[in-house]
């Protein structure tokens, strides 16, 4: 099997980045009593190296990497590697970074070079709302820092700070920021920058409910925090509009398109986690604060979707 590192290596090599390419999953983290649960990550890992996924996002907004201590994340990651190795699985692993401050997450950077990741994927600096130019510098600096590939999270509603078109381009000129999670909430605003990317410079949309749009508009696919379920139908999604076969793929879509809302009524990934629970992958829903349990309402209506194999509430 071909090692992360491999991939790695693979990736710098090819300029084309075609790797950034498909259904990714943001994993969610196990625990359970505090701590990180490594049996249920195991498990998971090992159930989704089954599916049709091609890479997984580790300790990122999904993953709650912003609760997670330096050694957790390692373990997280060492973990991980492990199961997909031993599952014979070879798909790209990134990391999620987030930071307001551009020396720590430079100091990130360095304390994971050693780490069996593929990549990482950074959000724009949060709170502080610096300028464009200001974001150029952070981004530029972070690319200076590390020889792995940088995927740019643009997430203006949690950051509150939108990483404009312009200084994306710019920044895509880099050789290792090589892509964007999209979650601009833009529509005008990701097809502006799907018309004028460069051919290597990925489009991933962050925003499930917009992942058939997306596609149909020339995303490169998705990261997608609601294919932890029905995994194999959202890629059947992607698989039938390269197929040419938009009328399957919206048929698939319209019975798959209430599921984000069910997995977003609450603050994810409460929802997600509940569901796995009770599907058996992981052995506790819990989360950490100010992150809390869904309400008895929202677990009653997954348990109904569930029970009905529904893909919706």
């Amino acid at each position: 099997m071909r090692s992360v590192s491999g991939l790695l290596e693979m990736d710098l090599m090819n300029p084309t980045h075609s790797a950034l390419t498909g259904l990714w999953l943001p994993l969610v983290t196990p625990f359970r009593d505090g701590a990180l649960d490594e049996r249920s990550l195991y498990r998971l890992v090992t159930h989704f190296a089954a599916q049709p996924i091609d890479g997984l996002i580790l300790g990122a907004t999904t993953g709650e990497g912003t609760s997670l201590d330096d050694e957790e994340a390692e373990r997280l990651v060492s973990i991980t590697s492990a199961a997909l190795e031993a599952a014979g699985k070879s798909i790209p692993l990134y990391l999620g970074l987030s930071g307001a401050d551009t020396r720590k997450t430079v100091k990130a950077l360095e304390r994971t070079a050693s780490w069996d990741v593929t990549g990482y994927l950074i959000t724009c600096p949060y709170y502080t709302r610096p300028s464009q130019r200001g974001l150029f510098g952070h981004f530029s600096a972070l690319a200076d820092s590390t020889q792995r590939p940088i995927l740019i999270y643009n997430i203006p509603y949690r950051t509150g700070v939108n990483l404009a078109n312009e200084t994306m381009l710019q920044l895509a000129e880099r050789a290792n920021i090589v892509g964007v999670k999209d979650c601009s909430a833009d529509p005008e605003q990701s097809f502006d920058l799907l018309r004028r990317r460069p051919a290597d410079f990925a489009v991933l949309t962050g925003e499930d409910y917009l992942f058939y749009g997306a596609l149909t508009l020339g995303a490169d696919g998705g990261i997608t925090a609601s294919a932890h379920v029905c995994t194999a139908q959202f890629a059947a999604i992607r698989n039938k509009l390269i197929a040419g076969n938009q009328a399957g793929a919206l048929a698939d879509w319209t019975r798959l398109a209430d599921l984000p809302r069910l997995l977003f009524a609450e603050p994810s990934p409460g929802p997600i986690k509940y569901w796995l629970w009770r599907a058996g992958l992981i052995d506790s829903p819990e989360m950490r604060l100010p992150m809390v349990p869904i309400t008895a309402e929202l677990a009653s209506r997954i348990d109904q979707a569930m029970a009905g194999g529904s893909e919706g509430a």
